[in-house]
């Protein structure tokens, strides 16, 4: 395996820009998620890696070696595709096998690489079918199994599960963290879904309009969002945010200085109490809906103007039109500035008579 290295990239589509000025290093054996909205330029990033899409400005190296104008044959990298991009008038063998075959790799030493991937997959029994005869999940065990018998110097996957339901989706997501724990591989992973990127990463890299924003181990990302824009995306439900000065006017937060202009906090960090509470126990609010999640429950309150969410135990949740005392964890508030950049200072606790 190797590292990766992105320096200065760059990428317009004519004149439009699509990436601007980034630059990531993936540690050898590292596991790093792309993520952001649609259109952020993820997966063209991940394509200027492959070869796929030439760069527009700055270089990209794997394993010290600068690849920039390279060939993706010539990268020694191995990409896995949301469509599969299987064969589909070849078995599963040979499907496993083509690659090796192009490379003329010895017939004993492909069937080695192919029983070892299969066997680390859970493809045996499947080896003589067709992908016609599959189901999404086993066909995307084939594609990784495809990419996993080259060998290559790091995995690229674009977007790999978003075919699957739900449940396949969660089953491939621990077939993908077995199969990065075994190989001590380096991967490059893209995705939309949050569950993926903060279950599966070393590190998330999160992308706006084609520019970085954030890199950094999941907790890092929840705990301490570098700006609004990591604070919203990462995590759900949404970071609850409210305007500074309404939410001290609500009564939801004490005195935060005038260079405070946003307020952040997490569903878990917002208590909801009986509305018979004492005044000192926080503003009263209406409860509008409650999802219920099995063994938690996403409450939602309008208080003062400003609409919260509370994460609860499903047990304890109020029904809608119930009236509820709100507090925050002050301890845990996220203030960001005019510029919507992340303010590194503790909040201040509310005086308690």
């Amino acid at each position: 395996m190797a590292t990766v290295s992105i320096r200065h990239l760059g990428k317009d589509h004519g004149a439009t820009p699509v990436l601007g000025d980034v630059s990531l290093e993936v540690a050898d054996g590292e596991l790093l998620v792309l993520v952001g909205p649609s259109g952020c330029g993820k997966s063209t990033l991940l394509r200027c890696v492959a070869g796929l899409e030439t760069l527009t400005r700055g270089t990209i190296a794997v394993g010290g070696v600068d690849v920039s104008t390279a060939e993706p044959r010539d990268r020694d990298l191995a990409m896995v595709f949301q469509s599969y991009a299987l064969y589909p008038h070849l078995t599963v063998r040979e499907n496993l096998a083509f690659g090796l075959k192009m490379r003329k790799v010895a017939p004993d030493e492909i069937a080695r690489r192919v029983a070892e991937a299969g066997a680390m997959l859970g493809l045996d029994g499947l080896y003589d079918r067709k992908p016609g005869q599959l189901s999404g999940g086993q066909r995307q065990r084939v594609a990784m199994g495809r990419a996993v018998v080259r060998r290559p110097k790091a995995f690229l996957f674009d977007e790999p599960l978003s075919n699957l339901d739900a449940s396949l989706r969660g089953q491939m997501r621990v077939e993908l963290m077995r199969l990065h724990q075994k190989l001590s591989a380096t991967m490059i992973y893209v995705t939309h879904d949050q569950v993926e990127a903060m279950t599966l990463a070393d590190r998330i890299a999160v992308l706006s309009k084609g520019a970085l924003m954030q890199v950094g181990p999941p907790g890092e990302l929840y705990g301490r969002p570098a700006n609004l824009f990591v604070a919203r995306f990462i995590g759900t439900p949404e970071m609850n945010v409210l305007d500074a000065g309404l939410a001290r006017a609500a009564g939801l937060t004490g005195e935060l200085g005038p260079e405070v202009r946003h307020v952040g906090v997490r569903a878990e960090a917002v208590t909801l109490g009986r509305a018979q509470a004492v005044i000192g126990e926080g503003p009263s609010a209406l409860v509008e809906v409650v999802e219920q999640l099995g063994w938690e429950a996403l409450v939602h309150v309008t208080v003062g103007g400003l609409r919260l969410t509370a994460r609860v135990v499903a047990g304890e949740a109020p029904r809608p039109g119930d009236r509820v005392r709100v507090t925050l964890d002050e301890s845990a508030l996220h203030l960001f500035d005019a510029g919507e950049a992340r303010l590194e200072r503790a909040a201040p606790r509310r005086e308690r008579a």
